[in-house]
């Protein structure tokens, strides 16, 4: 089927690209899509290269699957262009998140909430994303009460800039442009998108709004603190969980075993737990440090780290893709 990915040049749109070929994505036809600056370049997608065309180009060829990454004003102009043609969009930016009309989608979540009738799917918020994987099957059993989450999140999640700013800083070169307010190396910034009027910033009520949405649940009430340090590869999370029921320690490794794209790292006696440096380049989402908060009952501490151009982004999307695929809710999806 004809895949169109927008935005296929920048660090999550070349994620895609991979990730599309790692999945073994039933792609008969690559549409890749850039800024206007980009159009007939090429991208290498399964060893073939392929020249990047305008979003009208895009549309003409009536792809089956649009995955955009390309940020949220031009998700804004063209996702419904490309739905008004009958090409299914999934977004990756925070356009549609929090639109009522949309749905927000982790596929072992909620993809089962998906129909026909949805032609922009928004994808979640890297942090969110591998937070609601880990707590939404502990959620089920035991009911959340109150999450409390401190991010310690990549460079990589701002983009190519951003990580060029960093090994600039790195080698002493202070040329390069900088994204952030403040130096990035050896040093920690508790500022991640605009701060607003209640002093939260946006990525961290990004934390708040969608978890509720995602879990299908507006009593389970977060409070976040987003935090940028300089590291390539993921983002790690430490999150207090209060429940509406006691939980049994043994039963919460059981559960979390056997939640579908979660992997258990928690060896503390050999110096085992979920780092961003290991789970580069992996598509599940680890959790360790699991222990109970001894400072209050019915609540739980974990540790919870993911590749945030994976999981984060590009492999939620494309696993999105993949369930509209199997599922016949896309048009070429029967021909495949």
């Amino acid at each position: 089927m004809k895949i169109a990915v927008v935005g296929a040049t920048g660090l999550v749109g070349s994620e895609i690209l991979k990730v599309l070929e790692e999945r073994n994505f039933p792609v008969t036809e690559l549409i890749p899509v850039a800024s206007e600056r980009s159009v007939g370049k090429q991208v290498t997608f399964k060893g073939k290269q392929y020249t990047i065309v305008s979003f009208e180009d895009a549309i003409a060829a009536k792809p089956a699957i649009a995955i955009f990454s390309a940020g949220g004003g031009t998700s804004l102009a063209l996702a419904p262009k490309f739905a008004e043609a009958g090409i299914t969009v999934v977004d990756n930016s925070s356009a549609w998140r929090m639109d009522p009309t949309k749905k927000l989608v982790v596929p072992e979540i909620n993809a089962f909430t998906l129909t026909k009738e949805d032609k922009i799917i928004a994808n979640p918020n890297c942090s969110t994303i591998q937070m609601v994987v880990v707590l939404n099957p502990l959620h089920k059993r035991y009911g959340i009460k109150r999450v409390v989450v401190s991010t310690y999140q990549s460079v990589t999640g701002t983009g190519k800039a951003a990580v060029d700013q960093l090994f600039a800083e790195r080698k002493g070169d202070t040329s390069v442009e900088k994204v952030y307010p403040h130096p990035i190396d050896l040093n920690v910034l508790p500022h991640i998108d605009v701060f607003l009027d209640n002093g939260y910033t946006k990525e961290e009520m990004k934390m708040t709004n969608e978890t509720k949405k995602i879990m299908m649940d507006d009593n389970i009430a977060v409070t976040a603190t987003t935090v940028r340090i300089p590291t390539i590869g993921g983002h790690s999370e430490a999150v207090n969980v209060e429940f509406e029921n006691e939980f049994d320690l043994n039963e919460i490794y059981e559960i979390l075993g056997q939640a579908e794209g979660v992997v258990i790292q928690d060896d503390p006696k050999n110096k085992i737990y979920p780092m961003p440096l290991t789970a580069h380049g992996k598509d599940e989402t680890f959790v360790g440090r699991i222990r109970r908060d001894e400072s209050q009952p019915k609540t739980l501490n974990l540790w919870i780290v993911a590749d945030n151009l994976r999981k984060g982004a590009a492999t939620n999307a494309v696993q999105i893709a993949e369930y509209l695929v199997k599922h016949n809710l896309v048009e070429e999806a029967e021909l495949v």
